[in-house]
């Protein structure tokens, strides 16, 4: 039976390599963290949130042709937050450790927010709630950049949620406790959340191999 581990003590076991397994085995990761970043705002002090930042390879990307860009990282993992800050220690960082389900995130405080590879692991119900409270963080004509990878299809989807539910039931955790198991849901699935939570301009910008998209959301 596999293991269940908590979100924040798998990232800590792996931080190191991580950054080289994230760019080298991830599909698609060879051309999609210089993509997201490109779709970005470029205007110097740009204020950018980034939920599920880990230690900032889509950063590296964004502040390479926008440096002087205000960042709000947001992740679990004390560790990656670490590596994030001493990878950029001239960067304009604002990096809190928490749930990006749990922290207010405002009325109109940023151009533009992002997330690659985090929202996979949680379910629609929590990022429809999410995704409400994003779409009123952004400014007018903000946007939100996403690149994860989805389910291929509706019973795929249903099959991810099953298995993460009878792992947690026979390891005893609560359904509440976040671990570190993949339930995409289907691109469609997703990109719907994000209308339903009022973005008017949804689309696909970007397929990586079988499964993994680029989508942007634009608030107006």
């Amino acid at each position: 039976m596999m293991k269940l581990e908590r979100m924040d003590d798998f990232f800590a076991a792996r931080i190191d390599g991580y950054d080289a397994h994230m760019k080298r085995d991830i599909e698609g990761a060879s051309g999609f963290y210089a993509y997201t970043a490109s779709l970005l705002p470029a205007a110097g002090g740009s204020r950018v949130l980034d939920l599920g930042c880990g230690t900032g390879l889509e950063l590296e990307e964004y502040f390479a042709v926008n440096p002087g860009a205000h960042v709000t990282g947001i992740d679990l993992s004390e560790v990656m937050l670490k590596a994030l800050k001493a990878k950029f220690p001239d960067k304009n960082l604002n990096l809190i450790r928490a749930s990006y389900f749990d922290v207010p995130l405002g009325n109109g405080a940023y151009d533009a927010a992002v997330s690659v590879e985090s929202l996979h692991h949680f379910p629609a119900g929590m990022k429809a709630t999410l995704y409400g409270k994003l779409h009123s963080a952004l400014a007018e004509k903000g946007a939100f950049v996403l690149t994860d990878y989805f389910a291929e299809s509706e019973d795929a989807e249903k099959e991810y949620f099953q298995n993460l539910a009878a792992l947690k039931k026979e390891q005893g955790l609560p359904d509440d406790v976040f671990c570190h198991y993949d339930t995409p849901l289907t691109v469609e699935h997703e990109t719907d959340l994000l209308r339903r939570a009022g973005f008017r301009d949804v689309r696909i910008m970007e397929r990586w191999g079988e499964s993994t998209y680029t989508v942007l959301a634009r608030k107006d």
